[in-house]
C-alpha cells in the first residue's frame, strides 16, 4: 500500500481503536440553517467525503447562546438540536470514520447580529462592544460545554473535541492579551487556566454520568499568538502540562504550517510542533495540521515523528474521497479550479467565499495568488 504509515491503526488510553492516522480536521462549511440544524446543502457536503479516515472533526459547534462566529454556524444547546446532530453524526459513521463532535463558543470573536447585538467575553472592549462575563454567565458557559457533550453522546458521536484554539472564548480566557480580569477567573497563568480546565472537567464529567469511558475527548489549541501580551509556546507548554494530566484522549495543535518554527518562548531555531510533541512527552497523542494537501506530504509530515495523527482540510475541500485517493494513488488537486467549481460539492456560501481567493484559511485558487497566514 503506498504511503502505509498513514494507514496504521492507533488505540486511544480508553481502549478505541482509530482504524488510521488520517483526520478530517474541523470544516467550516456555513450550511446550516438559522437554527442551526442540517440542511440539504450540509448533507451533500458530507455525504461520501470521507471514505477511508479514521477520524473526523465536525465544523465547530455552538454549545451556548451568545457565541455564533459565523452563518450558518451547526448548533448543540438543547434537545431540539438531536435530530441534526444524530443524522451528522450517521453519515460520517457510515464512512467508517469516527465522528467527533468540535464544540465551540466565540466569545469576543462571536458576531453581534447573529447574537442579538449583545456578546461576551473573558473582559469588556469599550471599542467594538463586548461586555465581560459575569460569575454567573461564565458558571452557564462551561455548563453548556459539558451539555453539548451530553448531546453529543445521546446523538451516537463517537466523542468530542474542545475547540480551545483561534482566538475562540477558551483562548480568550487563558490569553492575558485578551484576558485583563483581576478576580480568580484571570490574573496569573493558573487563574486563566480555570476556565479551560473547568470545561475539560465539564465535559470529562458528562462522559462519567452516561458511564461511557469510550467516549472519546480530545482538545484543541494555538500554540502562540501575536501581539506583546499573546500567547508563547511557554505558556502552551503549561497548558499541555495540565491538559495531560487529564483523562483526554488527544491533544489537536492548529497550526496554518506544520514545519513553522517557534517565535517566542521556546527554540525559535526548531518547529513549534517537534517542540510541543516533546513537552507531551508520550502522555497523550497529537493531531498535526498545517497546509499539508497531497499524500506524500501527509506522509513526510507524520515521518517526522512530530504527531501520531495528520489532520487535513483545505484539501478535503478540493479533494472529495481524498484518503481514498491517497489509497489508490489518485490524483490530488491542490488548487481550486473555478471551472471545475461542481465538481467540489461545497455549500454555497462557502463556494461562493472559495472563489473570491481572498480567505487565506481556505484553498489557493487557480490564477489568484494566495495570501498565507504568518502567526
Amino acid at each position: 500500500m503506498p504511503y502505509e504509515n498513514l494507514f496504521q491503526p492507533y488505540t486511544f488510553n480508553n481502549g478505541v481503536t482509530v482504524k488510521n492516522r488520517l483526520v478530517v480536521a474541523p470544516l467550516t462549511h456555513f450550511a446550516s440553517d438559522d437554527d442551526g440544524h442540517i440542511t440539504n446543502d450540509e448533507r451533500r457536503f458530507l455525504t461520501d467525503r470521507f471514505h477511508d479516515f479514521g477520524l473526523f472533526i465536525s465544523a465547530a459547534t455552538l454549545v451556548h447562546d451568545g457565541g455564533k462566529a459565523f452563518h450558518g454556524q451547526p448548533e448543540a444547546i438543547g434537545e431540539e438540536d438531536l435530530p441534526s446532530l444524530r443524522e451528522v453524526a450517521r453519515i460520517i459513521q457510515s464512512q467508517g470514520a469516527k465522528a467527533l463532535l468540535q464544540i465551540h463558543h466565540g466569545g469576543a470573536l462571536a458576531i453581534p447580529e447573529l447574537n442579538g447585538g449583545q456578546i461576551f467575553a473573558p473582559s469588556a472592549h469599550a471599542g467594538s462592544g463586548v461586555q465581560a462575563l459575569s460569575e454567573d454567565h461564565i458558571h452557564r458557559l462551561i455548563a453548556g460545554y459539558g451539555h453539548a457533550a451530553e448531546l453529543a453522546l445521546k446523538a451516537g458521536f463517537d466523542g468530542v473535541e474542545i475547540h480551545g484554539a483561534n482566538g475562540y472564548l477558551i483562548q480568550q480566557f487563558y490569553s492575558a492579551q485578551s484576558n485583563q480580569r483581576s478576580d480568580r477567573w484571570g490574573g496569573s497563568a493558573a487563574n486563566r487556566l480555570r476556565f479551560p480546565l473547568a470545561v475539560v472537567d465539564a465535559v470529562t464529567a458528562a462522559r462519567e454520568k452516561h458511564g461511557r469511558p469510550d467516549f472519546i475527548v480530545g482538545y484543541r489549541f494555538s500554540p502562540e499568538e501575536p501581539g506583546e501580551h499573546g500567547l508563547t509556546m511557554q505558556e502552551s507548554f503549561t497548558l499541555i502540562d495540565a491538559l495531560t494530566a487529564k483523562p483526554l484522549q488527544y491533544l489537536h495543535v492548529s497550526l496554518w504550517d506544520f514545519y513553522k518554527h517557534a517565535r517566542r518562548g521556546a527554540d525559535e531555531t526548531r518547529t513549534r510542533i517537534e517542540q510541543l510533541h516533546a513537552r507531551i512527552g508520550g502522555k497523550l497523542p497529537l493531531i498535526g495540521v498545517g497546509d499539508l494537501y497531497t499524500a506524500q506530504q501527509a506522509a513526510e509530515a507524520l515521518a517526522t515523528g512530530w504527531a501520531e495523527f495528520i489532520a487535513v482540510g483545505k484539501t478535503v475541500l478540493l479533494n472529495p474521497n481524498w484518503a481514498q485517493r491517497v489509497r489508490t494513488g489518485g490524483d490530488i488537486r491542490t488548487e481550486l479550479d473555478p471551472e471545475c467549481a461542481a465538481e467540489y460539492r461545497l455549500p454555497a456560501r462557502l463556494l461562493q467565499l472559495s472563489l473570491t481567493g481572498t480567505a487565506p484559511w481556505l484553498p489557493p485558487v487557480k490564477g489568484i495568488p494566495h495570501q498565507g497566514i504568518d502567526i
